[in-house]
Protein backbone atom coordinates (compact mmCIF):
# COMPACT_ATOMS: atom_id res chain seq x y z
CA UNK A 1 0.00 0.00 0.00
CA UNK A 2 1.18 3.50 -0.75
CA UNK A 3 1.26 6.04 2.09
CA UNK A 4 -0.69 9.24 1.85
CA UNK A 5 1.16 12.14 0.24
CA UNK A 6 2.81 14.30 2.87
CA UNK A 7 4.09 17.84 2.86
CA UNK A 8 7.78 18.46 2.46
CA UNK A 9 8.12 20.07 5.85
CA UNK A 10 10.88 22.65 5.78
CA UNK A 11 12.96 23.01 8.91
CA UNK A 12 15.32 25.73 10.03
CA UNK A 13 18.98 24.79 10.27
CA UNK A 14 20.67 25.39 13.59
CA UNK A 15 21.81 28.93 14.28
CA UNK A 16 19.72 30.22 11.37
CA UNK A 17 21.86 28.58 8.70
CA UNK A 18 18.88 28.40 6.36
CA UNK A 19 18.09 31.99 5.59
CA UNK A 20 15.05 31.02 3.52
CA UNK A 21 13.41 29.34 6.46
CA UNK A 22 12.98 31.34 9.60
CA UNK A 23 10.93 29.61 12.26
CA UNK A 24 8.61 30.14 15.04
CA UNK A 25 8.08 30.23 18.82
CA UNK A 26 6.48 31.89 21.57
CA UNK A 27 8.11 32.30 24.90
CA UNK A 28 10.49 29.42 25.43
CA UNK A 29 10.57 28.40 29.06
CA UNK A 30 13.81 27.60 30.77
CA UNK A 31 14.70 23.95 31.23
CA UNK A 32 15.01 24.15 34.97
CA UNK A 33 12.00 26.12 36.11
CA UNK A 34 8.82 27.96 35.28
CA UNK A 35 10.43 31.25 34.27
CA UNK A 36 10.86 32.35 30.68
CA UNK A 37 13.88 33.22 28.61
CA UNK A 38 14.73 36.80 27.95
CA UNK A 39 14.49 37.92 24.32
CA UNK A 40 17.46 36.63 22.35
CA UNK A 41 18.53 34.15 25.04
CA UNK A 42 17.98 30.71 23.51
CA UNK A 43 20.76 28.88 25.34
CA UNK A 44 18.55 27.26 27.95
CA UNK A 45 15.78 26.18 25.61
CA UNK A 46 15.27 22.61 24.54
CA UNK A 47 14.42 19.21 25.97
CA UNK A 48 14.98 18.25 29.58
CA UNK A 49 18.66 18.42 30.56
CA UNK A 50 20.34 15.03 30.34
CA UNK A 51 22.79 15.52 33.19
CA UNK A 52 22.55 11.91 34.30
CA UNK A 53 23.11 10.78 30.74
CA UNK A 54 26.52 12.43 30.65
CA UNK A 55 28.03 9.55 32.59
CA UNK A 56 31.16 7.78 31.42
CA UNK A 57 29.11 4.67 30.65
CA UNK A 58 26.72 6.43 28.27
CA UNK A 59 29.19 8.88 26.76
CA UNK A 60 30.19 6.63 23.81
CA UNK A 61 26.51 6.33 22.86
CA UNK A 62 25.84 10.06 22.72
CA UNK A 63 26.32 10.33 18.97
CA UNK A 64 26.28 13.72 17.30
CA UNK A 65 25.99 15.34 13.89
CA UNK A 66 27.51 18.45 12.35
CA UNK A 67 26.03 21.92 12.75
CA UNK A 68 24.85 21.80 9.14
CA UNK A 69 22.55 18.82 9.81
CA UNK A 70 18.88 19.78 9.96
CA UNK A 71 17.22 18.47 13.14
CA UNK A 72 19.98 15.97 13.89
CA UNK A 73 19.24 12.74 15.75
CA UNK A 74 22.27 13.47 17.93
CA UNK A 75 22.03 13.35 21.73
CA UNK A 76 21.40 15.68 23.43
CA UNK A 77 19.08 17.73 21.23
CA UNK A 78 20.52 21.12 20.35
CA UNK A 79 19.17 24.24 22.01
CA UNK A 80 16.50 26.54 20.59
CA UNK A 81 13.58 24.11 20.61
CA UNK A 82 10.76 23.97 23.14
CA UNK A 83 11.58 22.00 26.27
CA UNK A 84 9.87 18.62 26.45
CA UNK A 85 9.39 17.95 30.17
CA UNK A 86 7.44 19.64 32.91
CA UNK A 87 4.52 21.94 32.19
CA UNK A 88 4.45 23.17 28.59
CA UNK A 89 1.78 25.70 27.65
CA UNK A 90 0.64 25.50 24.04
CA UNK A 91 -1.07 28.60 22.71
CA UNK A 92 -3.68 27.27 20.31
CA UNK A 93 -5.38 29.64 17.86
CA UNK A 94 -8.04 28.79 15.28
CA UNK A 95 -7.78 31.02 12.20
CA UNK A 96 -9.85 31.58 9.08
CA UNK A 97 -9.88 33.85 6.01
CA UNK A 98 -12.34 35.87 3.99
CA UNK A 99 -12.07 33.37 1.11
CA UNK A 100 -12.16 30.40 3.52
CA UNK A 101 -14.47 31.30 6.42
CA UNK A 102 -14.45 28.86 9.31
CA UNK A 103 -17.13 26.19 9.01
CA UNK A 104 -18.72 25.31 12.29
CA UNK A 105 -17.38 26.65 15.55
CA UNK A 106 -13.75 27.26 16.35
CA UNK A 107 -14.21 25.27 19.56
CA UNK A 108 -15.29 22.26 17.49
CA UNK A 109 -12.05 22.59 15.53
CA UNK A 110 -10.12 22.68 18.84
CA UNK A 111 -11.90 19.52 20.00
CA UNK A 112 -10.68 17.64 16.92
CA UNK A 113 -7.24 17.62 18.58
CA UNK A 114 -7.88 17.90 22.30
CA UNK A 115 -7.87 16.31 24.80
CA UNK A 116 -6.43 13.48 22.64
CA UNK A 117 -3.10 15.22 21.93
CA UNK A 118 -2.57 16.03 25.60
CA UNK A 119 -3.31 12.43 26.56
CA UNK A 120 -0.97 11.13 23.83
CA UNK A 121 1.95 13.15 25.19
CA UNK A 122 1.18 12.21 28.79
CA UNK A 123 1.17 8.51 27.88
CA UNK A 124 4.28 8.65 25.69
CA UNK A 125 6.30 10.65 28.24
CA UNK A 126 5.27 8.49 31.22
CA UNK A 127 3.76 11.64 32.71
CA UNK A 128 6.93 13.73 32.35
CA UNK A 129 5.37 16.14 29.87
CA UNK A 130 2.40 18.08 31.18
CA UNK A 131 1.14 19.46 27.87
CA UNK A 132 -1.48 22.16 28.39
CA UNK A 133 -3.33 23.52 25.34
CA UNK A 134 -4.81 26.96 25.97
CA UNK A 135 -7.24 28.95 23.82
CA UNK A 136 -7.52 32.52 25.12
CA UNK A 137 -9.38 33.41 21.90
CA UNK A 138 -12.26 30.98 21.65
CA UNK A 139 -13.63 31.99 18.25
CA UNK A 140 -12.18 32.08 14.74
CA UNK A 141 -9.38 34.61 14.40
CA UNK A 142 -9.91 36.25 11.02
CA UNK A 143 -6.78 37.06 9.00
CA UNK A 144 -6.67 40.42 7.18
CA UNK A 145 -5.84 38.85 3.81
CA UNK A 146 -7.47 36.04 1.81
CA UNK A 147 -5.76 32.67 2.17
CA UNK A 148 -4.61 32.68 -1.43
CA UNK A 149 -2.80 35.99 -0.87
CA UNK A 150 -0.23 34.32 1.39
CA UNK A 151 0.97 31.99 -1.38
CA UNK A 152 0.95 28.94 0.87
CA UNK A 153 1.30 25.57 -0.83
CA UNK A 154 2.97 22.25 -0.13
CA UNK A 155 6.62 22.79 0.77
CA UNK A 156 6.25 26.57 0.98
CA UNK A 157 9.23 28.25 2.70
CA UNK A 158 8.87 30.60 5.63
CA UNK A 159 9.59 33.70 3.57
CA UNK A 160 7.61 35.54 2.52
CA UNK A 161 4.19 33.89 2.97
CA UNK A 162 4.48 32.31 6.40
CA UNK A 163 6.36 35.27 7.83
CA UNK A 164 3.51 37.54 6.79
CA UNK A 165 0.94 35.10 8.14
CA UNK A 166 2.73 34.97 11.51
CA UNK A 167 2.93 38.75 11.63
CA UNK A 168 -0.80 38.97 10.92
CA UNK A 169 -1.61 36.33 13.56
CA UNK A 170 0.42 38.24 16.14
CA UNK A 171 -1.25 41.55 15.25
CA UNK A 172 -4.73 40.04 15.44
CA UNK A 173 -4.16 38.10 18.66
CA UNK A 174 -1.93 40.47 20.62
CA UNK A 175 -4.73 42.53 22.22
CA UNK A 176 -5.97 39.37 23.96
CA UNK A 177 -2.81 37.23 24.22
CA UNK A 178 0.35 37.64 26.28
CA UNK A 179 2.76 35.64 24.12
CA UNK A 180 5.32 35.57 26.92
CA UNK A 181 3.10 33.14 28.82
CA UNK A 182 3.40 30.31 26.27
CA UNK A 183 6.02 27.81 25.14
CA UNK A 184 4.81 26.98 21.63
CA UNK A 185 2.16 27.94 19.10
CA UNK A 186 -0.44 25.74 17.44
CA UNK A 187 -2.30 27.30 14.52
CA UNK A 188 -5.40 25.28 13.62
CA UNK A 189 -6.35 26.58 10.19
CA UNK A 190 -9.93 26.21 9.01
CA UNK A 191 -9.99 22.90 7.06
CA UNK A 192 -11.47 24.51 3.94
CA UNK A 193 -8.32 26.61 3.38
CA UNK A 194 -6.24 24.86 0.75
CA UNK A 195 -6.70 21.39 -0.71
CA UNK A 196 -7.86 18.27 1.06
CA UNK A 197 -5.16 16.32 2.94
CA UNK A 198 -6.05 13.36 0.72
CA UNK A 199 -4.72 15.41 -2.20
CA UNK A 200 -1.74 17.13 -0.57
CA UNK A 201 -0.76 17.87 3.03
CA UNK A 202 0.01 21.48 3.92
CA UNK A 203 0.56 20.91 7.66
CA UNK A 204 3.99 22.22 8.60
CA UNK A 205 6.18 23.21 11.53
CA UNK A 206 8.93 25.81 11.66
CA UNK A 207 11.16 25.25 14.66
CA UNK A 208 14.29 26.41 16.40
CA UNK A 209 15.10 29.82 14.86
CA UNK A 210 15.22 32.89 17.08
CA UNK A 211 15.20 35.19 14.02
CA UNK A 212 11.46 34.76 13.64
CA UNK A 213 9.02 37.65 14.19
CA UNK A 214 8.57 38.67 17.81
CA UNK A 215 5.47 39.08 19.93
CA UNK A 216 5.53 40.81 23.31
CA UNK A 217 9.31 40.82 23.06
CA UNK A 218 9.81 37.09 22.46
CA UNK A 219 10.50 35.28 19.16
CA UNK A 220 7.70 33.23 17.67
CA UNK A 221 10.22 30.47 16.96
CA UNK A 222 8.45 27.11 17.41
CA UNK A 223 5.04 26.87 15.77
CA UNK A 224 2.93 24.17 14.14
CA UNK A 225 0.33 24.81 11.43
CA UNK A 226 -2.38 22.21 10.85
CA UNK A 227 -4.65 22.42 7.80
CA UNK A 228 -7.00 19.88 6.27
CA UNK A 229 -8.31 16.80 7.99
CA UNK A 230 -5.85 13.94 8.18
CA UNK A 231 -6.73 10.25 8.18
CA UNK A 232 -5.65 7.02 6.51
CA UNK A 233 -8.23 7.18 3.73
CA UNK A 234 -10.64 4.85 5.50
CA UNK A 235 -12.84 7.53 7.05
CA UNK A 236 -11.24 7.14 10.50
CA UNK A 237 -10.61 10.85 11.04
CA UNK A 238 -12.72 11.11 14.21
CA UNK A 239 -10.47 8.52 15.89
CA UNK A 240 -7.08 9.13 14.29
CA UNK A 241 -7.08 12.62 12.80
CA UNK A 242 -5.61 14.34 15.86
CA UNK A 243 -2.27 12.53 15.42
CA UNK A 244 -1.03 15.05 12.88
CA UNK A 245 -0.64 17.51 15.77
CA UNK A 246 1.60 15.34 18.03
CA UNK A 247 3.67 14.72 14.90
CA UNK A 248 4.00 18.43 14.18
CA UNK A 249 4.67 19.23 17.82
CA UNK A 250 7.42 16.62 17.77
CA UNK A 251 9.31 19.07 15.58
CA UNK A 252 9.03 21.92 18.09
CA UNK A 253 10.74 19.55 20.54
CA UNK A 254 13.52 18.99 17.99
CA UNK A 255 12.53 15.66 16.40
CA UNK A 256 13.03 15.16 12.64
CA UNK A 257 10.75 13.71 9.98
CA UNK A 258 11.41 9.99 9.60
CA UNK A 259 9.52 9.55 6.35
CA UNK A 260 11.36 10.25 3.09
CA UNK A 261 10.36 11.26 -0.43
CA UNK A 262 9.50 7.59 -0.96
CA UNK A 263 7.12 7.59 2.01
CA UNK A 264 7.26 5.74 5.31
CA UNK A 265 9.32 2.76 4.20
CA UNK A 266 12.31 3.54 6.45
CA UNK A 267 10.46 3.35 9.79
CA UNK A 268 6.86 2.46 9.01
CA UNK A 269 4.49 2.93 11.94
CA UNK A 270 7.04 2.50 14.70
CA UNK A 271 7.27 6.26 15.35
CA UNK A 272 4.71 9.02 14.92
CA UNK A 273 7.42 11.12 13.24
CA UNK A 274 7.19 8.66 10.33
CA UNK A 275 3.50 8.06 9.57
CA UNK A 276 0.90 9.59 11.87
CA UNK A 277 -2.29 8.10 10.46
CA UNK A 278 -3.81 4.64 10.53
CA UNK A 279 -2.38 2.28 13.13
CA UNK A 280 -1.58 4.06 16.39
CA UNK A 281 2.10 4.41 17.15
CA UNK A 282 4.36 5.79 19.88
CA UNK A 283 7.79 7.39 19.64
CA UNK A 284 10.94 5.30 19.37
CA UNK A 285 12.93 4.79 22.54
CA UNK A 286 15.77 6.83 21.04
CA UNK A 287 13.43 9.81 20.78
CA UNK A 288 12.19 9.31 24.32
CA UNK A 289 15.80 9.46 25.51
CA UNK A 290 16.42 12.62 23.46
CA UNK A 291 13.32 14.22 24.97
CA UNK A 292 14.31 13.42 28.56
CA UNK A 293 11.59 10.84 29.13
CA UNK A 294 14.05 8.04 29.93
CA UNK A 295 16.62 8.15 32.72
CA UNK A 296 20.26 7.11 32.37
CA UNK A 297 19.65 3.83 34.23
CA UNK A 298 17.03 2.89 31.62
CA UNK A 299 19.58 3.09 28.78
CA UNK A 300 22.45 0.64 28.24
CA UNK A 301 25.47 1.48 26.09
CA UNK A 302 27.05 -1.60 24.47
CA UNK A 303 30.23 0.09 23.31
CA UNK A 304 32.92 -2.41 24.33
CA UNK A 305 34.08 -5.59 22.54
CA UNK A 306 32.73 -8.85 23.89
CA UNK A 307 29.29 -10.18 24.83
CA UNK A 308 26.76 -8.56 27.13
CA UNK A 309 23.15 -9.42 28.02
CA UNK A 310 20.42 -6.88 28.60
CA UNK A 311 16.84 -7.08 29.86
CA UNK A 312 14.29 -4.99 27.96
CA UNK A 313 10.85 -4.12 29.31
CA UNK A 314 8.03 -2.95 27.00
CA UNK A 315 8.41 0.64 25.85
CA UNK A 316 4.71 1.21 26.53
CA UNK A 317 5.17 0.41 30.24
CA UNK A 318 6.64 2.94 32.66
CA UNK A 319 9.83 1.98 34.48
CA UNK A 320 12.49 -0.61 33.81
CA UNK A 321 15.27 -0.80 31.20
CA UNK A 322 14.05 0.48 27.85
CA UNK A 323 16.89 1.03 25.39
CA UNK A 324 20.16 -0.59 24.37
CA UNK A 325 22.41 1.37 22.02
CA UNK A 326 25.36 -0.06 20.09
CA UNK A 327 27.53 2.76 18.74
CA UNK A 328 29.25 2.16 15.42
CA UNK A 329 31.12 5.47 15.31
CA UNK A 330 30.70 9.02 16.61
CA UNK A 331 27.53 9.64 14.57
CA UNK A 332 25.83 6.26 14.00
CA UNK A 333 24.72 3.16 15.86
CA UNK A 334 21.99 0.61 16.44
CA UNK A 335 19.15 0.94 18.95
CA UNK A 336 17.23 -1.95 20.49
CA UNK A 337 13.88 -1.70 22.27
CA UNK A 338 10.90 -3.91 23.09
CA UNK A 339 7.60 -2.97 21.43
CA UNK A 340 4.36 -4.60 22.57
CA UNK A 341 0.68 -3.72 22.35
CA UNK A 342 -0.23 -1.13 24.95
CA UNK A 343 -0.32 2.61 25.61
CA UNK A 344 0.21 4.48 22.35
CA UNK A 345 1.27 1.21 20.72
CA UNK A 346 -2.26 -0.19 20.74
CA UNK A 347 -1.97 -1.56 17.19
CA UNK A 348 1.29 -3.56 17.43
CA UNK A 349 0.56 -6.81 15.59
CA UNK A 350 3.89 -8.64 16.15
CA UNK A 351 5.55 -7.76 19.46
CA UNK A 352 9.29 -8.10 19.80
CA UNK A 353 12.62 -6.30 19.81
CA UNK A 354 12.84 -3.51 17.29
CA UNK A 355 16.31 -3.00 15.80
CA UNK A 356 17.02 0.27 14.01
CA UNK A 357 19.99 2.27 12.81
CA UNK A 358 20.35 5.91 13.90
CA UNK A 359 22.49 8.32 11.89
CA UNK A 360 22.99 11.78 13.39
CA UNK A 361 24.55 13.06 10.14
CA UNK A 362 21.36 12.65 8.08
CA UNK A 363 18.92 15.54 7.69
CA UNK A 364 15.26 15.44 8.59
CA UNK A 365 13.22 13.79 5.83
CA UNK A 366 16.28 12.03 4.39
CA UNK A 367 16.11 8.84 6.46
CA UNK A 368 18.00 9.47 9.73
CA UNK A 369 16.55 6.25 11.15
CA UNK A 370 16.15 2.88 9.41
CA UNK A 371 14.26 -0.04 10.94
CA UNK A 372 15.66 -3.48 10.13
CA UNK A 373 13.03 -5.99 9.06
CA UNK A 374 13.18 -9.43 10.67
CA UNK A 375 10.75 -10.76 8.05
CA UNK A 376 11.61 -9.19 4.74
CA UNK A 377 9.03 -9.21 1.95
CA UNK A 378 6.37 -10.70 4.24
CA UNK A 379 3.83 -7.97 3.52
CA UNK A 380 3.56 -7.20 7.23
CA UNK A 381 0.80 -8.03 9.67
CA UNK A 382 -1.33 -4.87 9.68
CA UNK A 383 -4.16 -4.32 7.23
CA UNK A 384 -4.83 -0.67 7.96
CA UNK A 385 -5.50 1.19 4.68
CA UNK A 386 -2.84 3.45 3.17
CA UNK A 387 -0.23 2.35 5.70
CA UNK A 388 3.28 1.10 4.94
CA UNK A 389 2.59 -2.41 6.19
CA UNK A 390 5.85 -4.20 5.34
CA UNK A 391 7.63 -3.13 8.53
CA UNK A 392 4.68 -3.83 10.85
CA UNK A 393 6.13 -7.28 11.64
CA UNK A 394 9.77 -6.11 11.69
CA UNK A 395 10.42 -6.86 15.37
CA UNK A 396 12.73 -9.74 16.34
CA UNK A 397 11.37 -12.47 18.61
CA UNK A 398 13.16 -15.09 20.81
CA UNK A 399 15.42 -17.26 18.69
CA UNK A 400 15.93 -14.61 15.99
CA UNK A 401 19.20 -12.80 15.29
CA UNK A 402 20.28 -9.53 13.70
CA UNK A 403 23.78 -9.29 12.22
CA UNK A 404 25.95 -6.49 10.91
CA UNK A 405 28.92 -8.42 9.61
CA UNK A 406 30.73 -5.33 8.38
CA UNK A 407 30.99 -3.92 11.88
CA UNK A 408 31.13 -7.23 13.72
CA UNK A 409 27.82 -6.76 15.57
CA UNK A 410 25.42 -9.55 16.47
CA UNK A 411 22.14 -9.20 18.39
CA UNK A 412 20.29 -12.29 19.61
CA UNK A 413 16.88 -12.26 21.28
CA UNK A 414 17.45 -15.09 23.71
CA UNK A 415 14.57 -15.37 26.17
CA UNK A 416 11.27 -14.06 27.48
CA UNK A 417 10.08 -14.00 31.08
CA UNK A 418 6.62 -14.36 32.58
CA UNK A 419 6.14 -10.59 32.66
CA UNK A 420 6.62 -10.23 28.91
CA UNK A 421 10.14 -8.82 29.12
CA UNK A 422 12.83 -9.99 26.69
CA UNK A 423 16.57 -10.58 27.00
CA UNK A 424 18.96 -9.58 24.23
CA UNK A 425 22.55 -10.76 23.86
CA UNK A 426 24.86 -8.28 22.14
CA UNK A 427 28.19 -9.46 20.74
CA UNK A 428 30.68 -7.16 19.08
CA UNK A 429 34.25 -7.75 18.03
Amino acid sequence: MQPLPRSRRIRARRAGALTAVAALTLAVSTSAGTGHLLPGDMTAAGPRPMSAAHSAALGPCMISGGLEVQMSEGVPTSTGYTRSTGTVRALTLMIDFSDAPGKGSARARFREFFPQTRKWFRTSSYGRLDYRPETPIRGWLRMPKPFRAYGIERGAPFDPGYRKLVEDIVAAADPEVDFRAYDLLNVLVTPNAGPSALDTVLSVTFAGNAEAPTADGVPVANASFVYSRQDDGSGSYARTGYRVLPHENGHVFGLPDLYTQEGGGAVGHWDIMSEDWGANNDLLGWHKWKLGWLDAHQVACASLPGTTEHLLTPLSRAGGPKLVFIPVDDSTGYALELRTRGGNDEAVCRPGVLVYRVDAEVDTGRGPITVHDSRRDSGGCTRSPNVHAELSDAAFTPGETFKDRRHGIRVEVTAADASGNLVVRVTRR
